[in-house]
């Protein structure tokens, strides 16, 4: 941004910043954005210092089928119902695409 390139901007927006959050917020902002900040680094370098997790020594015990909670009930066989004809809209069922008079 070239807006920030002139020391008159960045001193107006300092200007405007001690006024809008006045001089007594403005050490404990900083102090906590600062608590913040070593957190933050902190945690990535937990990350960064733990190993990646590797592939276990021993192989997982093959897992067990589930066991129905209630009776097993045999699925009932139907038979195919044939749509019925009304008329001129019924579409006919055997593929023809004729109707037939």
């Amino acid at each position: 941004m070239r807006i920030l390139e002139h020391p008159v901007t960045i001193i107006a927006l300092l200007v405007l910043i001690i006024v809008l959050f006045g001089s007594k917020r403005l050490p404990d902002a900083a102090r906590s954005v600062g608590q913040s900040l070593k957190i933050f680094k902190s945690e990535v370098k937990d990350i960064k210092d733990d190993p990646a997790p590797s592939a276990p020594a021993t192989p997982a015990a093959p897992a067990t089928p589930a066991v129905p909670a209630g009776p097993v009930v045999p699925p009932v066989a139907t038979t195919p119902v044939d749509p019925v004809v009304d008329g001129d809209t019924a579409t006919p069922s055997s593929g023809d695409s004729r109707p037939t008079a």
